[in-house]
């Protein structure tokens, strides 16, 4: 039976700076998060707001000019095997044997993933052998046992396939299997169904659903859809300008949000019982650039709810990991 208290990963106050000539703009401000085992992760928001840096810096995949400046990303946290990933050399071999390994990753576009190159098959049993020292015919059947487990049809041909030769969808779950490739405990998508029609959307959304089930791993899934959290998530870390201003389980999010940022994001979802040709509901302005940072609460200068001579001051108080409540002069942390 698999421990749903036991962090698998823990992300603490983590910041990532990007240094330039022009100046240096924090990118992530402070992010805290835990992972559990056999539980779902839904990290939400709308673009801009960190959810893709976060995934990255815990992957050590941070491009220059930016950078991991201070923060802790720890797997197996308080365990014999405790490893800081934010110590290590993000081009050693010790966080090489992560990715790929104990921390699965599924990237927005699979063509990111995926050279054209080199066929399907060629790709995953190179990663099978680098986590899993198997032999080349060992692992073309484990290659072809994956293709099949994420539902591509005629495994034993298809694995012979580029990249190119195949749909969106097939794609996607090639590039699902290649993040199973080494039977990770921690899987990483990072908004897996974005360039999917909607159908194909939904099978995607169920294979990774059943996956996670059966292999009882810790799934964080990073989408800018509510729709996508409300059917997937167990818990809810709600991202703006890249800090987390809400955490809660799925069903009190959903029942009873208490950031403004969180109730005006479940406002312009679509709703059956809406209105006919009534518009939907948005969200005034945009996410300023990291740039541009407003002072005091972020989320202020597009607020409905600001407190006239607070929230542009003052900044509301930080979450703790895990602990449930809203960065919000409105809703008492923890409360």
């Amino acid at each position: 039976m698999v421990d749903a208290q036991r962090h698998v990963l823990s992300v603490r106050d983590l910041v990532v700076d990007f240094v330039q000539d022009t100046g240096t703009t924090r990118a992530l401000d402070g992010v805290s998060l835990d992972l559990h085992a056999g539980r779902v992760l839904g990290v939400v928001g709308e673009s801009g707001c960190g959810k893709s840096l976060t995934a990255r810096a815990i992957l050590r995949l941070v491009d220059r000019p930016g950078r991991i400046v201070s923060g802790q990303v720890l797997l197996d946290p308080g365990a014999p095997r405790q490893q800081e990933l934010t110590a290590l050399d993000p081009k050693g071999e010790a966080v090489r044997a992560v990715r790929g390994g104990r921390i699965g990753l599924i990237f927005q576009e699979p063509m990111s993933a995926l050279s054209m190159h080199y066929t399907i098959g060629n790709q995953i049993i190179e990663a099978i052998r680098a986590h899993g020292g198997l032999g080349k015919a060992a692992a073309r059947d484990r290659a072809i046992a994956l293709l099949n487990e994420v539902g591509i049809p005629r495994p034993e041909t298809r694995i012979d396939a580029y990249p190119f030769q195949l749909s969106g969808g097939l794609r996607q779950r090639v590039g699902i299997a290649l993040a199973l490739a080494a039977d990770p405990e921690i899987l990483i998508a990072d908004e897996p169904t974005t360039a999917l029609d909607v159908t194909t959307q939904a099978q995607i959304l169920a294979l990774l659903r059943r996956l996670q089930r059966t292999k009882a791993m810790a799934l964080m899934l990073i989408t800018h859809d509510m729709g996508v959290i409300a059917q997937m998530a167990d818990d809810v870390a709600v991202m703006y300008l890249g800090k987390v201003v809400e955490f809660a389980p799925v069903q009190q999010l959903f029942a009873a949000p208490r950031h403004p940022y969180t109730r005006a994001l479940l406002r312009s979802v679509p709703n059956i019982r809406a209105v006919p040709r009534e518009r939907l509901a948005t969200i005034g302005g945009a996410v300023p650039h990291p740039e541009s940072r407003p002072t005091g609460c972020a989320f202020h200068p597009r607020c409905p709810e600001v407190i006239a001579g607070r929230c542009a001051i003052e900044m509301p108080p930080s979450l703790l990991p895990d602990q449930e409540g809203a960065s919000c002069f409105h809703a008492a942390v923890g409360a």
